[in-house]
């Protein structure tokens, strides 16, 4: 089976009287929700859609703080002097001298003191580059980014009275919004509602800046229930046998039956980047996951290196707060 092969196979659904005994303890029901690009309203499931929110509701607004560039101009002497420096080590590369590509003491701490803790030189420019973060003037309103019906996702969970999921981020970067230690990305906010109760729908403000890579393209859904399993990291070690026994006799490997990509409401979360990374919640509960949102695709998005952007909900109270984690 090629690879190209073994990606379409992880998509189709596992039927749960597939998945041995000894697996299914850990089987955890998902929905792969499927964005296509499309012309949703406010009353259906969607990526990138308007939201079915009340017009007498404030629209929420972004309050951390946002990552901004700050460029400072270096001085005449400093520019000639990096381009000096510069001159020196392509002759050493030219000249093909032993230790030709290490800088020598001298140019070292002359570069760490032009740079002065900067993040990068614009050499077109001669510019030094800092991220820093900030507060902006007004705060910016957020955007929708997911809506998702009970009736579509029927394993979602959701407080009770309410059958209806809203996501909305704002779409510029944060480094560590309150809540989110490690993360960097768009702000979330995640809103629970009763669809039956908003009458008149709010046309929503848009922000005044916003980076491209964070505005999804408009998408319809095409929901399908599946049965997930965990990564074999997640496994005790003596079922990793089993499940790799299980899907060689379905011809595939055991990893696309297992954390299923794209995006995905409930399943389990891949550590495709790094060591399993245990996520727990404020009251020692071992959180799960809820969403998972894709880049690429039709929402045409770009989360972390064009990875995944993971929402994990508290399983025992649900109003304890989210936390996200970009893979």
């Amino acid at each position: 089976m090629t690879e190209e092969d073994a990606g379409r196979a992880s998509m189709r659904p596992t039927p749960v009287d597939d998945v041995p005994d000894l697996l299914a303890a850990y089987a955890r029901p998902a929905t792969l929700l499927r964005p296509t690009a499309g012309d949703p309203g406010p009353r259906d499931s969607s990526v990138g859609g308007p939201l079915l929110w009340p017009a007498d509701e404030p629209w929420p607004v972004c309050r951390a703080p946002h990552v901004v560039e700050k460029r400072e101009r270096l001085s005449d002497r400093d520019r000639e002097l990096w381009q000096e420096y510069d001159r020196r080590m392509k002759a050493r590369r030219r000249e093909r001298t032993r230790g030709s590509s290490v800088m020598t003491a001298e140019e070292d701490e002359a570069r760490t003191r032009i740079m002065d803790g900067a993040s990068a030189i614009d050499l077109k420019t001669w510019e030094r580059i800092r991220t820093v973060s900030e507060h902006p003037a007004t705060p910016a309103p957020m955007i929708p980014v997911l809506q998702l019906h009970a009736q579509d996702v029927p394993d979602l969970p959701l407080p009770e009275g309410a059958d209806l999921l809203q996501l909305l981020w704002c779409p510029d970067d944060h480094a560590e919004p309150p809540g989110q230690p490690h993360y960097w990305g768009p702000n979330v906010d995640m809103r629970h509602r009763a669809a039956a109760s908003v009458g008149t729908v709010a046309d929503p403000p848009r922000p005044e800046h916003s980076k491209n890579v964070y505005l999804p393209r408009p998408c319809v859904l095409d929901p399908v229930r599946v049965v997930d399993l965990p990564a074999e990291d997640e496994l005790p070690a003596e079922l990793v046998g089993t499940a790799h026994a299980w899907a060689d006799a379905r011809a595939v490997e055991y990893r696309h039956l297992a954390c299923l990509r794209g995006w995905k409401a409930g399943g389990w979360p891949s550590w495709h980047l790094t060591d399993l990374v245990p996520i727990d919640c404020a009251c020692g509960a071992r959180m799960r996951l809820l969403l998972t949102l894709d880049s690429g695709g039709d929402p045409k998005l770009t989360l972390g290196r064009s990875g995944e952007l993971r929402v994990f909900t508290c399983p025992e109270d649900l109003t304890h707060p989210f936390r996200l984690n970009v893979q």
